[in-house]
This record gives structure tokens, sequence and C-alpha cells, in this order.
């Protein structure tokens, strides 16, 4: 399933519904394993959102190319939680700067 973050601030940000329910639930917009068709996170509420995200950011350890066993190819290599939340990180700042509200919303699982 496809998730879909929209804002007046930025352009739509795109991800798999297993990428995305961790942030969410990072977030606290998602409450268990189900993930809901849709929410927004307001305005006012902008500074604690992007704060939660920044602090699990900060703790989550990155994944190392160190390991002999890791893929060398770029495409087989591992994603982190900084690279995979950065474009949701970077909407929700101007979405906060422009004071304007983000959007999300699941499609159908067809």
């Amino acid at each position: 399933m496809l998730v879909t973050f929209s804002s007046k601030a930025g352009a739509d940000i795109l991800m798999l519904s297993q990428h995305a329910k961790p942030l969410l639930q990072i977030m606290g917009k998602l409450e268990g394993a189900e993930l809901t068709v849709r929410g927004v996170f307001m305005p006012e509420h902008m500074d604690q959102t992007i704060g939660k995200l920044e602090q699990a950011i900060a703790l989550a350890p990155e994944p190392s190319d160190d390991d002999e066993d890791a893929p060398k190819d770029p495409i087989a290599r591992q994603v982190g939680l900084r690279q995979r939340a950065f474009p949701l990180l970077d909407l929700l700042r101007k979405a906060k700067e422009k004071n304007h509200p983000v959007l999300w919303e699941a499609s159908s699982p067809w």
C-alpha cells in the first residue's frame, strides 16, 4: 500500500506503508499495527512532531558499511532512518514555516 504525505508547503511525498508506519508511530499518529486511512499534522503541533522525529533519528543506529558481508552495490545497501525520514522531515519543516498542515492518506490496498 502507498502512503501520500501532502501539504501546500511543498511537493507530495510517496512512501510504501511498510516504511511510513514506523515514522507515523514515532510521531504519535499510529496506534498499533493498523494504518488508518488518513490523518493530519496540524501547524500548532508541528514543533512537537518534528522534535519526536529528530529525536528518533538521533538515537537510531545508522547502517554500517564496515561489515565485510554487506553488499557493495549502493542499490543493495540498507536505508537508515535518517535517509528514510529526510523528505518527510523537510516537508514538516516547510509546513511549519508557512503555517500549513501536512495531510497523509493511505491508498486502497486493491
